[in-house]
């Protein structure tokens, strides 16, 4: 979208005013992916900074107000901010000295602007990203989200039951499906495992209504979760006895969990 494009060259240009900062770094849609930029894009950055501390940059703001008046914005981490311009573009930003960015973990981007003796080649990290998990970590972690949801359920934690089988379980098990997946030309995120779920693995996605029905449905997803793990790893029969006794329970039966009685492989 060109709008965002404008915008991110408008930043570098207030930036290139000011003689002690170095660079524009763009991550993410904005940065190498840009045809996944649409109207619905947030603008992420990534400013490095020297000759100066970088605290002038996180704790002013003027230099992004440049480019568009400011309506609202917070410090959500040490290092940067997450704003609201006046034209309702959302951005997010990070600032670093230079130095820094060679121990920070961050997506391939590309510079938007740069002085030139800061090196193009920093627009690609040096500290490598996240390795995939161990399968059998996967299964283990997922296994043991199911059961420990399935628990706080019983006592009645429902929403916290919720997030540990529809959220922390379900993300393993993504991980699980993305592992035997064939190549897409979708890019994964590499911090975030359900960015695009639905272009990167379709097949699955026709099932996520399943595995993420909302708050009144915990216990039908995590069987239907622990159905997919079978599929890809064998289930302990201890555990599979633990999850048949949480599941079987009478509170559990009054919160929809009737589906376990009519499953002839529970019986």
């Amino acid at each position: 979208m060109q709008r965002i494009q404008d915008r991110l060259q408008a930043i570098g240009a207030a930036l290139a005013a000011r003689l002690d900062a170095l660079a524009l770094l763009a991550l993410g849609s904005v940065g190498r992916e840009t045809e996944r930029v649409d109207e619905c894009r947030i603008l992420t950055s990534s400013l490095s900074c020297a000759m100066a501390p970088r605290a002038r940059y996180i704790d002013d703001l003027s230099w992004l107000a440049t480019a568009r008046p400011l309506v609202w914005h917070f410090r959500n981490t040490v290092d940067g901010h997450k704003a609201l311009m006046a034209d309702g573009l959302f951005c997010e930003f990070a600032v670093f000295e230079m130095r820094e960015l060679t121990d920070i973990p961050y997506a391939p981007g590309r510079f938007v602007w740069r002085r030139d003796d800061v090196p193009d080649s920093l627009a690609t990290p040096l500290r490598p990203l996240p390795a995939p998990a161990d399968e059998r970590w996967l299964v283990g972690e997922a296994l043991s989200n199911l059961l420990v949801g399935l628990q706080r359920h019983a006592r009645g934690e429902r929403l916290a039951a919720m997030r540990l089988v529809q959220v922390y379980a379900l993300d393993r098990v993504l991980e699980l499906l993305e592992r035997g997946a064939g190549p897409t030309s979708v890019q994964r995120d590499p911090f975030s495992v359900d960015r695009r779920v639905e272009q990167r693995l379709p097949t699955a996605a026709v099932d996520l209504g399943d595995w993420a029905p909302g708050y009144e449905g915990t216990c039908a997803a995590a069987l239907a979760l622990l159905a997919v793990i079978e599929t890809r790893a064998s289930v302990p029969v201890a555990c599979r006895n633990a999850f048949v006794r949480w599941l079987l329970r009478p509170s559990a039966r009054r919160r929809r969990c009737a589906a376990v009685r009519s499953s002839a492989s529970w019986r």
